[in-house]
Protein backbone atom coordinates (compact mmCIF):
# COMPACT_ATOMS: atom_id res chain seq x y z
CA UNK A 1 0.00 0.00 0.00
CA UNK A 2 1.70 3.18 -1.17
CA UNK A 3 0.40 6.71 -0.97
CA UNK A 4 -0.61 7.56 2.59
CA UNK A 5 1.79 5.05 4.16
CA UNK A 6 4.72 6.45 2.20
CA UNK A 7 3.78 10.00 3.14
CA UNK A 8 3.50 9.01 6.80
CA UNK A 9 6.90 7.32 6.69
CA UNK A 10 8.45 10.45 5.20
CA UNK A 11 6.77 12.58 7.90
CA UNK A 12 8.12 10.27 10.60
CA UNK A 13 11.63 10.61 9.14
CA UNK A 14 11.26 14.38 9.07
CA UNK A 15 10.07 14.29 12.68
CA UNK A 16 13.11 12.26 13.73
CA UNK A 17 15.39 14.83 12.09
CA UNK A 18 13.45 17.66 13.73
CA UNK A 19 13.81 16.04 17.15
CA UNK A 20 17.58 16.19 16.67
CA UNK A 21 17.74 19.77 15.44
CA UNK A 22 15.04 21.66 17.30
CA UNK A 23 15.24 22.89 20.90
CA UNK A 24 12.13 21.09 22.13
CA UNK A 25 9.26 18.88 21.05
CA UNK A 26 6.96 21.82 20.35
CA UNK A 27 9.43 23.36 17.91
CA UNK A 28 10.10 19.96 16.34
CA UNK A 29 6.38 19.40 15.79
CA UNK A 30 5.92 22.88 14.36
CA UNK A 31 8.84 22.42 11.97
CA UNK A 32 7.26 19.31 10.42
CA UNK A 33 3.76 20.80 10.50
CA UNK A 34 2.16 18.40 12.98
CA UNK A 35 0.70 18.97 16.41
CA UNK A 36 2.75 18.38 19.54
CA UNK A 37 0.26 15.65 20.54
CA UNK A 38 0.84 13.88 17.21
CA UNK A 39 4.61 14.00 17.61
CA UNK A 40 4.32 12.71 21.17
CA UNK A 41 2.14 9.86 19.90
CA UNK A 42 4.64 9.08 17.15
CA UNK A 43 7.40 8.88 19.75
CA UNK A 44 5.66 5.80 21.15
CA UNK A 45 5.83 3.93 17.83
CA UNK A 46 8.57 1.27 17.74
CA UNK A 47 9.64 2.31 14.21
CA UNK A 48 9.98 5.93 15.35
CA UNK A 49 11.92 4.92 18.46
CA UNK A 50 14.29 2.76 16.39
CA UNK A 51 14.86 5.49 13.79
CA UNK A 52 15.37 8.11 16.52
CA UNK A 53 17.91 5.91 18.35
CA UNK A 54 19.80 5.28 15.10
CA UNK A 55 19.79 8.99 14.22
CA UNK A 56 21.01 9.94 17.69
CA UNK A 57 23.74 7.30 17.53
CA UNK A 58 24.85 8.58 14.12
CA UNK A 59 24.91 12.18 15.37
CA UNK A 60 26.87 11.12 18.45
CA UNK A 61 29.37 9.13 16.38
CA UNK A 62 29.92 12.17 14.18
CA UNK A 63 30.57 14.32 17.25
CA UNK A 64 33.03 11.79 18.65
CA UNK A 65 34.86 11.73 15.31
CA UNK A 66 35.19 15.51 15.43
CA UNK A 67 36.58 15.30 18.96
CA UNK A 68 39.10 12.70 17.86
CA UNK A 69 40.20 14.97 15.03
CA UNK A 70 40.89 17.70 17.60
CA UNK A 71 43.11 15.52 19.81
CA UNK A 72 46.29 16.47 17.97
CA UNK A 73 45.64 20.16 18.57
CA UNK A 74 44.74 19.46 22.19
CA UNK A 75 47.99 17.59 22.78
CA UNK A 76 49.96 20.37 21.11
CA UNK A 77 48.29 22.90 23.40
CA UNK A 78 49.08 20.84 26.50
CA UNK A 79 52.70 20.44 25.47
CA UNK A 80 53.10 24.14 24.66
CA UNK A 81 51.68 25.11 28.05
CA UNK A 82 53.88 22.55 29.76
CA UNK A 83 57.15 23.84 28.27
CA UNK A 84 56.36 27.56 28.07
CA UNK A 85 58.73 29.37 30.47
CA UNK A 86 56.07 32.03 31.11
CA UNK A 87 53.44 29.51 32.24
CA UNK A 88 52.88 29.42 36.02
CA UNK A 89 54.29 26.31 37.70
CA UNK A 90 50.87 25.11 38.88
CA UNK A 91 49.53 25.22 35.31
CA UNK A 92 52.59 23.36 34.02
CA UNK A 93 52.04 20.67 36.65
CA UNK A 94 48.38 20.31 35.65
CA UNK A 95 49.33 20.03 31.97
CA UNK A 96 52.05 17.48 32.71
CA UNK A 97 49.68 15.48 34.91
CA UNK A 98 47.10 15.48 32.15
CA UNK A 99 49.64 14.24 29.59
CA UNK A 100 50.78 11.46 31.91
CA UNK A 101 47.23 10.49 32.84
CA UNK A 102 46.06 10.25 29.25
CA UNK A 103 49.18 8.37 28.23
CA UNK A 104 48.68 5.82 31.02
CA UNK A 105 45.01 5.37 30.07
CA UNK A 106 45.92 4.72 26.44
CA UNK A 107 48.41 2.02 27.51
CA UNK A 108 45.75 0.43 29.73
CA UNK A 109 43.28 0.41 26.83
CA UNK A 110 45.84 -1.17 24.51
CA UNK A 111 46.56 -3.85 27.12
CA UNK A 112 42.85 -4.58 27.58
CA UNK A 113 42.33 -4.79 23.82
CA UNK A 114 45.21 -7.27 23.53
CA UNK A 115 43.80 -9.39 26.37
CA UNK A 116 40.30 -9.39 24.88
CA UNK A 117 41.70 -10.36 21.47
CA UNK A 118 43.63 -13.25 23.05
CA UNK A 119 40.52 -14.42 24.92
CA UNK A 120 38.42 -14.23 21.75
CA UNK A 121 41.01 -16.25 19.83
CA UNK A 122 41.18 -18.85 22.60
CA UNK A 123 37.38 -19.13 22.66
CA UNK A 124 37.28 -19.50 18.88
CA UNK A 125 39.95 -22.23 19.00
CA UNK A 126 37.97 -24.15 21.66
CA UNK A 127 34.88 -24.14 19.43
CA UNK A 128 36.81 -25.72 16.57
Amino acid sequence: MSGHGTKLKRKLEEAVAAMLTQRNIEEAARSVDVSTATLMRWQKLPEFQKAYREARRAAHNQSVARLQQATSAAVSTLLKVMVDPNTPASTKVRAADSVLDHSAKSIEIEDIEARVTALEEAAANERQ
